[in-house]
């Protein structure tokens, strides 16, 4: 078909609010909004002020009493433990109420803080809706952090209630999650009043009286007593939730999502960008502790009255490189949504697709991508196995949904490989100069988004108004600094290049170097220390350390070195994958005294860079080199 884009872009643009106000007409609302958009709210405006809506609500209430009670809305999938579970729309909306009483039973009230440390379980979705229901804000927070990140993440959501699990289980290994909430909990100055935990077979968890208690009891208490447990009415403008990103300060911003505009957004994209009609099944195969998982696990499908699936497991390993391709058949998968990351690890693992023959994947039309930079060999491999359009789209957790990318269900456009294709309706897209004056096409310079900001898209960060501003509308007047860099091309396709700040990506996670930094500054013998994002085959990015040491430290650099590694991995957790560090004698910084990190990555990665005119001791570059290439961590150019 041809596509249409052209037409509903320019739809957008002649007229910006009526769009949208178009668009708020397939969500339910209680009451009607005073205005589509203010402008004179928040920090760059407000969508739907004056309204009151019930996410919960439009995500299972009415799909449940307009025909669609026995149709599954969650399939949990989980090779890891070998269950299997379908819940249907009716069923889903009973568990979620009866956690909502438990949740109400506890304290619970609009406006309220629920923190989620869960495991892909589906009692981490009915947490959620069961927040979105009573009109609490829940924040999620994924499971492989460690207790110092958790309880970073507790002291400024200062939530009332924490929902956990006993344990989380990845290939071949338990990991207990109760020891880590409790650690958490005991470093956090906010203490939450009570903990409602998950037991699960492969880990029971020891409870602490007074405080804990079991969910899974309390919850099927709540079903046998056939508890109701109205949705609360709430602003459009009010929290939904709080997303922790990482902050290039080490401290995490707590990016807000308000219910009204995220709605709209969500049920917008499933049709228009993703091409997935209401009883389809939709599959992004990512985490419900990152924003993938928040809008199109959880909301984004259910909102639109399809079927998801929640898969406990990796893309590899469980048990080979066809789980993928098992649950795309087994389910009838229509549409999958993941990261690049897993689709170089299947490649890695199965280079000519030979588990993909022992499945039928037919019923699968789509395949997108992002969390990172698509390179143009994973694409081309999945187009050649699969048979399906691969489409790179660009978004991040502060916007909650596409930026830029080839919408689908208005009909494809071309696809060029690496660009994330075109800018969504509501984003208006240019890129400029470090002045911020407008790049010709071609020319790389800062990805920046005129204001206001599109329905869905972050208002503020939680309890940090100014914090917002500073680290996103100050820098280009009158526009949203996404912080990548990269070019439009004369066609108006995007392409992005990479991070214009110190934010990593492993594997579709956004970390910050700055939080890894502040780990190994805490090291005993660590005089100074910096951390840089070099390229990866696997994951895309790979944290590599770099530290000075204090003089008269007599023990041996290996030894700091692993000590390094499990600080971070203590610190940060597993998600990290920092398993690079080396010892050095200096840092090459300017004069003003600035480490020089992004000339340091040039060397990891094995491209040519320009001699920085304000470098203090240009030999230092060379000391670099030296240490990467005797570790062996340094690519050939």
């Amino acid at each position: 078909m041809a596509s249409r884009y052209a037409e509903v872009y320019g739809a957008w643009q002649s007229d910006p609010v009526g769009f949208w106000e178009k668009a708020a007409g397939s969500i339910d609302w209680m009451k009607p909004w005073d205005k589509a958009f203010d402008e004179t709210a928040g920090a760059y405006g407000r969508w739907f002020v004056g309204a009151e809506c019930n996410t919960c609500y439009n995500c299972l209430d009415r799909h449940v009493s307009r025909g669609r009670p026995g149709q599954p809305a969650l399939i949990y999938d989980s090779p890891v433990t070998n269950t299997k579970k379908k819940y249907s729309y009716k069923k889903l909306l009973d568990h979620v109420i009866a956690m909502a009483a438990v949740m109400k039973d506890h304290g619970v009230e609009k406006g309220d803080r629920v923190l989620i440390y869960m495991p892909m379980i589906p009692e981490a979705v009915m947490a959620m809706l069961a927040c979105a229901r009573l009109g609490a804000v829940h924040s999620v927070v994924f499971g492989g952090f460690a207790a110092h990140e958790l309880a970073t993440r507790i002291n400024d959501a200062k939530p009332k209630l924490v929902v956990s699990a006993s344990c989380g289980i990845e290939p071949g290994r338990v990991v207990p999650y109760k020891p880590l909430l409790d650690d958490a909990i005991d470093q956090a100055t906010h203490k939450p009043e009570a903990c409602l935990i998950q037991q699960r077979e492969q880990a029971t968890a020891a409870l602490k009286i007074g405080r804990d208690n079991d969910l899974g009891m309390l919850m099927q208490q709540a079903l046998s007593a056939g508890r109701q447990v109205p949705c609360e009415p709430v602003a459009a403008t009010d929290p939904l939730y709080v997303l922790y990103t990482s902050g290039t300060t080490g401290q995490p911003k707590g990016v807000v999502r308000d219910n009204g505009g995220h709605m709209v957004a969500l049920k917008w994209t499933m049709e228009n960008l993703y091409g997935v009609e209401p009883g389809e099944v939709f599959w992004a195969a990512s985490d419900v502790g990152w924003v993938v998982g928040h809008s199109y696990i959880v909301y984004g499908p259910l909102l639109h009255g399809a079927t998801t699936v929640l898969y406990e497991g990796k893309p590899v390993g469980t048990p080979d490189a066809g789980a993928f391709w098992r649950v795309i058949s087994e389910y009838q998968v229509s549409s999958l949504f993941t990261a690049p990351t897993a689709f170089r690890a299947i490649k890695k693992e199965d280079p000519s697709a030979q588990h993909l023959q022992r499945y039928d994947v037919t019923g699968l039309r789509s395949l997108f991508l992002a969390g990172e930079r698509a390179d143009p060999d994973t694409i081309i491999w999945a187009e050649d196995i699969l048979r399906v359009p691969v489409i790179d789209h660009w978004w991040q957790t502060e916007t909650g949904w596409c930026i830029a990318g080839n919408p689908l269900g208005l009909g494809p456009l071309p696809v060029k490989r690496g660009s994330s294709t075109v800018p969504m309706p509501g984003y208006h897209i240019d890129v400029v100069d470090e002045g911020g004056q407008p790049q010709e096409a071609g020319m790389l310079g800062n990805i920046v988004v005129k204001l206001p900001l599109p329905p869905g898209c972050l208002p503020t960060l939680w309890d940090a108004e100014e914090r917002f501003v500073d680290s996103y509308l100050s820098e280009f007047k009158g526009y949203y600094k996404t912080s990548d860099a990269g070019l439009l091309d004369e066609d108006g396709y995007l392409f992005i290049m990479s991070r214009t700040d110190d934010i990593i990506n492993v594997a579709g996670h956004r970390l910050s170097t700055g939080a890894m930094e502040e780990a190994l500054a805490g090291h005993q013998d660590v005089a100074e220390c910096a951390v840089i994002g070099v390229a990866d085959e696997l994951k895309g990015q790979l944290p590599c350390g770099f530290v000075v040491l204090k003089d008269g430290v007599d023990r041996t650099p290996e030894t700091i070195e692993k000590e390094l590694i499990a600080l971070v991995r203590e610190q940060i957790g597993p998600v990290a994958a920092f398993k690079k560090v080396l010892v050095i004698d200096r840092l090459p910084k300017t004069r003003s005294g600035k480490i020089l990190r992004g000339t340091m990555r040039s060397i990891a990665d094995g491209q040519e860079y320009k001699m920085p005119a304000t470098i203090d001791d240009p030999m230092i570059l060379e000391e670099i080199a030296s240490a990467l290439n005797e570790k062996g961590f340094v690519k050939s150019s």
